[in-house]
């Protein structure tokens, strides 16, 4: 588990309830008939990912079919090379989900969306969120992906459901002693070797980067001369890779609940202990309680739980572990306060877990009958070939009292977490930092929100500085939850459709609420 991006259990359970004007291109209407169906792709520029690829995937078409389950959408998949630096061999297979434009004549083309993680399937999450969407799908395309190590497209697996149901129940996150820590790092090394043997050559070829060069050969082949995009989350990062990578194809582009491209490994941990405690804060302050009480209420529980689980039923018991995450998810969103302030009080006041455990198996992606989801899978695999840094288990110790000053309920875990995520992985991470820097990429609206938990809003103000000047356009949602595009948010979502639709462009530094 980590909460260095955003959960697809989060994402699912939210269903994303996430001045002067200059005109925009959005390069969309190329590439289409005027019923809002794609034509011949685009021809291929100096500087396009589908430069210097061989034919078989820069003319390649979708075929299109209509998606089991999902009325009014029809799905297809498209071929990527595994390797960009040896793009004659073998390819991977990206999964896509689409509803075309409304208004054929109007249509401005594709609006591409990553929902986060990384690992969120945007290909099972879109055609369920598209309610929030209905304005912007009046003009462009709806059309949503699964990144390459996602779900539907050519994915990764780690671990057999039996495998995630023990680790679960029997690996403390925050280990307290000698054997709890051989355990914990034990646990860290086997997930990453599971990795490595079921996912094969794919595992190296996972990450940020390799995706933004999809993302590019997505808009050639959808008949698209510049990238419309809506990044979310996790998806902010990609986004910000996508327009450094290729800032002349950018077209409008809006990045909500940001994560900040100046932090590394131990920085996003530190970012999200701060943000969590933030928000936690936030939480016990509409309560009437002062906060820096409930923390220590909240965490003397954990500590109770640490010694003895709780009953939860079905034979199942509510460690401290999952009980924590059942915590961080309700602080995802303000409508789900209510959730954590019934679980705990059902954890305190009656010593039973099970409101705590059900929220934690929805962060976790576990079913029912006790099988899991692998986005988790994805988002370690990603995060791992991203994240340069390893720091060692010393070093993550050595944390602790830091991370315990910023938020005695958070802090342990992340500090821990900073080693036990990527410990002793198979493939070498890329970089400290992501590089998003877009000189010469049209206006891209960066949306922050001040309450959010998994990325703060400094992370927006940086993101923005990084994109550059005229580039990065800053727009300041004074709330709670992550992301500010919802439909309780009337200002952030009428400034973002605004943007998106028409091409106007908010002044720089704007606020709502």
């Amino acid at each position: 588990m980590s909460w260095r991006r955003g959960p697809a259990a989060a994402a699912a359970a939210l269903v994303l309830a996430g001045g002067a004007a200059t005109g925009c291109d959005p390069g969309g209407g190329a590439g289409a008939d005027g019923k809002g169906r794609p034509t011949a792709s685009v021809p291929v520029r100096p500087g396009d990912t589908a430069e210097g690829l061989p034919g078989r995937l820069v003319n390649q078409r979708p075929s299109w079919a209509p998606c089991a389950g999902a009325e009014g959408w029809t799905c297809a998949s498209v071929k990527v090379p595994l390797d960009y630096g040896a793009p004659d061999g073998r390819t991977i297979s990206v999964a896509l989900v689409r509803r075309p434009a409304r208004d054929g004549e109007g249509r401005l083309g594709s609006l591409l969306f990553n929902f986060g993680g990384p690992g969120v399937s945007g290909v099972g999450l879109l055609p369920r969120a598209a309610a929030e969407y209905e304005k912007l799908n009046s003009r462009y395309d709806l059309v949503g992906f699964d990144p390459r190590g996602v779900a539907a497209s050519s994915g990764v697996v780690c671990r057999d459901d039996e495998g995630m149901e023990a680790a679960a129940a029997r690996v403390d996150l925050t280990p307290d002693t000698a054997a709890e820590e051989a355990a914990y790092f034990a646990d860290a090394r086997d997930f990453g070797r599971g990795c490595e043997r079921r996912s094969g050559e794919l595992l190296a070829h996972v990450g940020t980067a390799n995706a933004a060069r999809d993302m590019d050969l997505l808009r050639h082949v959808l008949g698209d001369r510049r990238l419309n995009y809506f990044g979310i989350s996790y998806g902010t990062q990609l986004g910000g890779m996508y327009a450094h990578l290729f800032p002349g194809n950018v077209g409008r582009m809006v990045l909500d609940a940001v994560v900040d491209p100046t932090a590394d490994t131990v920085g996003h941990a530190r970012n999200q202990a701060a943000g969590f405690q933030r928000a936690l804060d936030n939480y016990l302050t509409s309560r009437g309680e002062d906060p820096k009480r409930g923390t220590a209420r909240i965490a003397a529980l954990l500590a109770r739980i640490d010694r003895e689980p709780l009953p939860a039923g079905d034979g199942r018991e509510l460690n401290q572990s999952l009980a924590l995450t059942g915590i961080v998810l309700p602080l995802y969103s303000q409508s789900m306060w209510p959730d954590l302030t019934a679980a705990l009080d059902e954890a305190e006041g009656r010593g039973r877990g099970a409101k705590l455990l059900a929220l934690a198996d929805s962060y976790n992606d576990r079913a029912p009958d006790g099988s899991y989801g692998t986005q988790s899978h994805s988002q370690r695999a990603i995060s791992c070939v991203d994240d340069a840094q390893r720091p060692t288990p010393a070093e993550a110790k050595a944390l602790l009292p830091e991370f315990e000053r910023i938020s005695e309920v958070f802090g342990p875990f992340l500090a821990w977490d900073t080693a036990g995520w990527c410990a002793d992985w198979p493939v070498p991470g890329e970089h400290e930092t992501p590089n998003a820097s877009a000189k010469g990429a049209g206006p891209i609206l960066v949306v922050g929100t001040t309450g959010d938990p998994a990325t703060p809003y400094e992370g927006a103000r940086r993101m923005a500085d990084e994109l550059g000047e005229d580039v990065g356009i800053l727009l300041t949602n004074k709330g709670e939850g992550h992301g500010g595009y919802t439909p309780s948010n009337g200002c952030v979502t009428s400034i973002v459709d605004d943007y998106l639709l028409e091409g106007e462009v908010p002044e720089d530094g704007g606020t709502c609420g």
